[in-house]
């Protein structure tokens, strides 16, 4: 038997590890391993056309799954591209082992051609980012790079130069277990009992539950209706806690909807559950908290805690429910449940009605559409910007279904990238990717990955031919939009030539029936949806300032002679505005 190379050490080391696809751009640093990746039947080499995309592909298998999964990059400007999709990764807690290929071990340090540090460069978006310089560091190193991700949930970068991945790997090397699955954490017994202390002494409790809700479900609603608490939820909690609950009061945040602001205010305690919501300026800074995570640099640090918790969330509610005192007065319950039954009826639902006649296509009508027709276990990858607002206002999830997007990034062109990574999980489930013009043309070149590769992705489009997001942006700093205009071609014909399916819907009648027959093509289909460019998320609470910001923003359109579009826009978005 021949002698194995580092290249083929480290790939059957990813094997090991439950890695089935490695996702990346062939470059001649990399040819060593993709090589071994050729010769290695349990491991699939995955050519994208742009390495950021292997990394969002990699981040969203990784969050679907679960378990660890690699991308690759070239040396240099190949492993740079990495980088964006592995910030998304890293931020999502998703388990993702990268490889930056290096330029020759010897040249290191000598400003050669397409030098860059690799291990250097990513240690901002990773838990572990180390160089391989000799064969002897293998597996040890690439060991310790992955139980980083698996056991941190995160990213772990290693470059290793072609040169070194040539040669012969150290005989006899040590295989020691790999860690594949995180433990559960059970917060001590002083955390606990002056949480239950303070549940028990408070009239109102609301929880507000983030991703770390996650297999929790049942957990959150028996706690809930023990204390008689509302539920909100930020926007990455919405897929693991909205469903089948009772005491949902909605989503708190610029994309926010319901009464979550309310009930997270009105409250005596309020309880956040997996959760690293960034905007405190939603947060309540008047009433009690108490924060309970696995993660302990997350206690904390949006906002003031009374009381830091560091565990699972299901083994802590695991460890209260059956101590706390069970509460009777519904009263504070029932007030937030109303006032978000309200704020349904007038806000959310506001554009998916009488909306038979009008062009262009309000976008929250086609994502009200797509949540009726789409399969009850479909994956949604979403593109940041609008299309966030019209998932986390319109898409319902049920427990089966999944909701990723770059939520803690907030990165544009992540939804087709991410589709690609669900997709190839299981080519018979539904994957939807909910992309923007913007964000779908800044990556379109992976729109041909979905055809080289024969994967079944649907690329529903809101094409309204501007970035909306900044643009709103813009209108509440009190400025006038400016280059945020989109001059795109027929999406649909470009994915026809492509060799996808394509179908272009300009009329609110010929929806339904295009994402039908998108739905049912058995490859990669496009349905292009021209849609209202006027139609903006208007946020649940509006202050003074941003008040402030739309009048100036009217009244210097009028002064440029957008009197029309801005009488538009309002005309969109009356009956949007929350009502005092």
């Amino acid at each position: 038997m021949a002698k194995q190379n580092v290249a083929e050490q480290f790939v059957d080391i990813l094997v090991r590890a439950g890695v089935k696809r490695l996702y990346g751009v062939v470059g001649d640093s990399l040819n060593p391993v993709v090589d071994a990746v050729r010769r290695n039947a349990a491991i699939d080499w995955v050519h994208v056309r742009h390495e950021e995309t292997a990394a969002f592909a990699a981040g969203a298998e990784a969050q679907i799954t679960g378990k660890l999964a690699a991308c690759a990059g070239s040396c240099g400007p190949g492993n740079l591209h990495l980088i964006n999709g592995l910030y998304d990764a890293h931020r999502s807690m998703a388990p993702v082992l990268a490889l930056a290929s290096h330029i020759p071990s010897s040249e290191i340090g000598l400003s050669f051609f397409q030098e860059t540090h690799p291990d250097r460069l990513f240690q901002e978006c990773s838990h572990y980012s180390e160089l391989i310089s000799s064969p002897k560091q293998m597996p040890r190193l690439l060991q310790t790079a992955i139980q980083n991700a698996v056991g941190r949930s995160g990213v772990s970068v290693v470059s290793l130069p072609g040169d070194i991945a040539s040669e012969p790997a150290p005989e006899k090397a040590a295989e020691t277990a790999l860690v594949t699955s995180r433990p559960t954490v059970r917060p001590g017994d002083d955390e606990i009992d002056r949480l239950v202390r303070m549940i028990d002494a408070a009239d109102k409790v609301t929880l507000f539950c983030g991703s770390g809700t996650a297999g929790a479900h049942a957990e959150v609603m028996e706690f809930a209706e023990k204390v008689k608490s509302p539920v909100g939820h930020a926007l990455r909690g919405k897929e693991w806690i909205q469903y089948d609950n009772p005491y949902d009061v909605g989503m708190s945040g610029l994309l926010g909807y319901g009464a979550a602001y309310e009930a997270t205010h009105e409250c005596d305690l309020l309880i956040l559950l997996g959760t690293d919501f960034p905007y405190n300026a939603f947060l309540p800074d008047d009433v009690q908290i108490a924060q309970v995570d696995v993660r302990p640099e997350h206690l904390g640090r949006r906002s003031k805690l009374d009381l830091a918790v560091w565990g699972d969330v299901r083994e802590t509610l695991r460890c209260l429910i059956p101590r706390v005192r069970e509460k009777t007065n519904r009263r504070f319950l029932d007030k937030m449940l109303k006032k978000h039954a309200d704020a349904l009826e007038g806000v959310v639902k506001a554009y998916t009605r009488k909306v038979d006649k009008h062009v262009p296509i309000h976008p929250e009508y086609v994502a009200s559409v797509l949540d009726d027709m789409a399969d009850d276990d479909a994956v949604f990858t979403v593109d940041t910007g609008m299309c966030n607002v019209w998932a986390a206002r319109y898409i319902s999830p049920n427990g089966r279904r999944r909701i990723i997007g770059s939520f803690s990034h907030g990165s544009m062109a992540n939804a087709l990238p991410m589709a690609i990574g669900a997709q190839l999980t299981d080519r018979s489930r539904q994957v939807v990717s909910m992309s923007g013009d913007g964000g779908f043309s800044m990556l379109m070149g992976d729109f041909l990955t979905l055809v080289q590769h024969d994967l079944p992705v649907k690329v529903v489009l809101f094409n309204n031919s501007s970035l909306s997001m900044v643009e709103l942006e813009m209108l509440v700093a009190g400025l006038p939009s400016y280059g945020t205009a989109n001059r795109n071609p027929d999406f649909a014909a470009v994915a026809r030539a492509c060799g996808a399916y394509g179908v272009r819907v300009e009329k609110p009648k010929d929806l339904a029936g295009a994402l039908k027959s998108a739905f049912k093509h058995k490859g990669p289909a496009l349905v292009d949806i021209v849609t209202d460019p006027n139609a903006l998320s208007i946020p649940p609470k509006i202050s003074a300032e941003m008040v402030t910001g739309f009048a100036l923003s009217a009244s210097k359109m009028v002064l440029d002679g957008g009197v029309g579009r801005m009488l538009q826009m309002a005309r969109s978005n009356l009956r949007n505005v929350p009502r005092p």
